[in-house]
C-alpha cells in the first residue's frame, strides 16, 4: 500500500506545482478524470492535459491531501483541503473534499470527486 500512497502524494505535489507531465506519468493512458470545473469526465492524457490547461488559465487551485486511506473495495480515498482562487486572486472555494482513486499496475486509472466534507 505504501507505493500507492506515494503515487497519490506525488500526484498532488506535481498538480500544485503545475508539473503536468509529471502528473500524467502517474496516470494510465486511458485514465478517467472528473471535470470538477465544467462537469462530466475527461479521458486519457490528452483529455486531462486539455482540461487542466484550460482550467489553469482561469483558476488557481491548490489541493493539499489531509488523509489517505484504502477503502474495503481496494480503492483509495484522499481527503483534501481545496483552495481555489480566480486569476485576480479572489477566493472562490475553501473546502474539504473527498477524492476516490482506482489504481492498477501502479498507475491512476480513475478519480472521482465523492463529496464536500462539512
Amino acid at each position: 500500500m505504501d507505493k500507492e500512497i506515494e503515487i497519490l502524494q506525488a500526484a498532488y505535489r506535481n498538480f500544485n506545482a503545475r508539473n503536468l507531465d509529471a502528473v500524467l506519468a502517474l496516470m494510465a493512458e486511458d485514465v478517467q478524470w472528473p471535470n470538477g470545473w465544467e462537469g462530466g469526465y475527461v479521458h486519457g492524457h490528452d483529455g486531462v492535459r486539455d482540461y487542466w490547461t484550460r482550467q489553469w488559465a482561469v483558476l488557481d487551485p491548490k489541493v493539499e491531501p489531509q488523509e489517505i486511506y484504502r477503502l474495503e473495495d481496494g480503492r483509495f480515498a484522499v481527503e483534501v483541503h481545496q483552495i481555489v482562487h480566480d486569476r485576480e486572486g479572489k477566493l472562490l472555494a475553501d473546502q474539504r473534499v473527498r477524492h476516490i482513486y482506482r489504481l492498477s499496475a501502479e498507475l491512476i486509472e480513475r478519480m472521482d470527486i465523492e463529496e464536500v466534507i462539512p
